[in-house]
């Protein structure tokens, strides 16, 4: 098992890495986008939709509505930001794990999720608020995590960009090209194959994240936990090894 996933989230990256490791996070992405949904009745990684109903609920008045969804606005960005600080003071020390330690939080986040999920039914008022807020901030955590990693070339918490990616290649490769003295049109075969698989991989994690909140409830935060913490161990092994070495 490690030796399949050894490099997916290393510092040292690979094309197939980045990949790979861009379709799992677009599986947890849409499981816990889809499977949060059925929890508390609201997507969390579609921060457009948010700050559109802030507006909408400024407009007609509902004042609380609209500073709950900048709450959640706020969350998202702070996911972000703390990925940004976490895997910069990792590069800045060196270590091999330094793209695994958002990894590590977002596991341990989709547990609490987990936790406050049980707990909603006995104080809804309290905790709902609070799920939606870590929802939010898993979902800004993990974007940020591929997207550095990635150069900006994969997302995975959100599909817009995506399916228009993906609408702009379907059309260059259905143009006809004629004989018009100018270079032929042609679809990047490669990006196209991106797309489909991260958008597969975001619809096949949120049909499987709403069948598992159906039917089993809170309990299907934890293989989703489980997959992120596995991914993130390698690199926080080999860091552990060599500071073990290096005091010798």
């Amino acid at each position: 098992m490690f030796a399949f996933i050894r490099g997916w989230a290393d510092v040292d990256r690979t094309t197939k890495a980045n990949v790979r490791l861009g379709a799992v996070l677009a599986f947890v992405a849409g499981a816990a986008n889809a499977g949060g949904f059925l929890a508390v009745g609201q997507y969390t990684s579609h921060m457009t939709g948010i700050v559109s109903r802030v507006a909408d609920d400024l407009v007609l008045g509902n004042v609380a509505l609209a500073v709950a969804g900048l709450g959640a606005l706020t969350a998202f960005m702070m996911g972000a930001m703390t990925t940004a600080a976490m895997v910069n003071w990792g590069l800045r020390r060196h270590l091999r794990s330094a793209y695994s330690l958002p990894l590590v939080v977002e596991s341990a986040a989709l547990l609490v999720f987990g936790l406050f999920g049980s707990a909603m039914g006995l104080l809804t008022p309290l905790f709902l608020p609070l799920t939606i807020i870590l929802l939010c901030f898993i979902m800004g955590l993990q974007n940020a995590v591929i997207t550095k990693i990635s150069r900006a070339e994969i997302r995975t918490t959100h599909i817009t960009g995506l399916v228009t990616d993906l609408g702009i290649e379907l059309g260059k490769l259905l143009y006809l090209n004629r004989s018009e003295g100018r270079a032929p049109v042609r679809a990047d075969r490669k990006r196209l194959r991106l797309q489909t698989l991260l958008i597969c991989s975001f619809f096949g994690g949120g049909l499987l994240g709403a069948l598992g909140f159906k039917y089993l409830g809170y309990v299907t935060t934890v293989p989703l936990a489980v997959l992120l913490g596995l991914l993130a161990l390698r690199p926080l092994l080999d860091d552990w090894r060599a500071r073990a070495a290096a005091h010798l």
